[in-house]
Formats: C-alpha cells, structure tokens, sequence
C-alpha cells in the first residue's frame, strides 16, 4: 500500500500503459480519476477496479477540458497528489517532409500542449499543499529517435526536457518532476509506430531491444509507482528508461 491515502489522475488512463498505471496504483491504496477521450473503455476499466476509481471523458489538448478533469478530481476526491501525463499520440512511419499539418499539430497539441495544460491547473494545487509528483510519460523515442517518426521523436525529446525544467522550478516547492520513457509496448499504439502489424514487423522491432520482449503496462505501473511514491522523495527530474536495453 506505498500510495494509501493519496489521490491520481492519469491521462489517457482507460488503455495501454495508462490502464496498467491506474491498476497499479489502485492496488497500492490510490485513489485514481482516470481521463480519457474513450469514456466507454474508462467507464469498462472503472468498473473493474472499483469504487475508488472515478472517470471523466477529456480531450487533454483542450483547456476547457483539462480544467474540468481537475475539478472533478477535487469534488470527487477532495485532493490531487500525484499526476500522470501519460496520455500521446503518434503520426504513422513517414519520410518527415511527409507527415500532414494536421497531424504535427495533433502530435504536438496531445504530447507537449498537454503538459502545459496540466501544469497551468494541477501545479499551483501542489505548490499550495507543498508537496505533489508529477510524472509525464515520454518514449525511447525521445532518447534514440527511430527513423521516420521525426515529429514524435521531437515531442517526447520535448518532455523529457520539459520535465527537467519543471524539476528545477518546482523542487523548492516540495514537488518532484520525473518521466518515463518506455520502448513500444504491446498496447493500440503499437501498430500506429510500425506501421503494420505483422510477425515480420514485430520480430524486427523486438530485434532493437536486447531483453528481447515489448514493455508492458506492468511494467510501466511498477515504475510509475516507485516514482510517485514516498520512496522515491530524493528523486526529481529523472528520465527513467523502461526500454529493455533499447537506449544502451
């Protein structure tokens, strides 16, 4: 129970690795908003975790919405301790100059504008009670960028300096920054990443990282946990790589 009594909200929480956070976190004593734009899958993943969990359907690249996740935490829970950005999208494999408008700002408003969004309305709450974990969830791609995944390569190398700099802000405040940074996991992200998803294709894909497998929602909980948790109070501003050796 290394998170009793204390209060999550995780983005993009009702699939993927942000479901295996909420779980996580539930089984070790959290209390956990999940936000998604899936609010049916929420509702599903609710459902089975209990009454300490509550949803709310949010489009994080929207102000509005990210506003009304945060007061629906504080009505529900009354407190908001620890935040999860975990929430991203990705343009599919393309030669740079290839990749729409559209979807560099959509890769951009849900990966990087997200993280504004949720500091403008969660860190003065954390500030105010002096002490608060955030932890945003970036990608290997941001550390060893992949061939045709440019723009996504470039918002998770955004977050990962995003949190460094909001660690250095914020430690005076009692609040610590980290991130994640994860190899592709066996989530519905994956086939948007190798563009299609074949034995070939995953083989390939699996051949980059030297333990051999994809991450998994657990694995991604049981870092989120250590990170947010009070055993971790020394560590801020750290990218941790849950990638298998990808990075080496």
């Amino acid at each position: 129970m290394r998170l009793q009594g204390k209060v999550a909200i995780v983005t993009g929480g009702a699939s993927g690795f942000g479901a295996g956070i909420a779980r996580k976190f539930v089984a070790e004593g959290a209390r956990v908003m999940i936000a998604d734009l899936n609010i049916d899958m929420a509702n599903e993943l609710a459902a089975e975790l209990g009454d300490t969990v509550q949803t709310i359907q949010t489009n994080v690249a929207r102000d509005a919405d990210v506003a009304a996740m945060v007061q629906s935490t504080i009505d529900a829970f009354g407190q908001i301790d620890i935040l999860i950005n975990n929430a991203g999208v990705t343009h599919l494999p393309a030669p740079m100059e290839e990749v729409t408008e559209d979807d560099f700002d959509k890769v951009f408003a849900v990966n990087c504008k997200s993280v504004y969004l949720t500091a403008k309305y969660i860190v003065p709450l954390m500030k105010a009670q002096g002490a608060g974990a955030i932890l945003n969830v970036a990608s290997t791609a941001g550390v060893s960028p992949r061939p045709r995944l440019n723009w996504y390569n470039a918002s998770k190398g955004w977050m990962n300096n995003a949190t460094k700099g909001m660690a250095v802000e914020l430690a005076p405040a009692g609040v610590r920054v980290n991130a994640l940074n994860p190899v592709a996991g066996d989530t519905p992200l994956l086939k948007s990443f190798m563009g299609e998803d074949t034995p070939q294709m995953r083989a390939k894909f699996l051949s980059t990282i030297p333990l051999g497998r994809f991450s998994t929602p657990e694995d991604m909980g049981n870092a989120a946990c250590y990170l947010c948790s009070d055993e971790a109070s020394m560590i801020t501003g750290v990218c941790m790589e849950v990638d298998g050796g990808r990075c080496i």
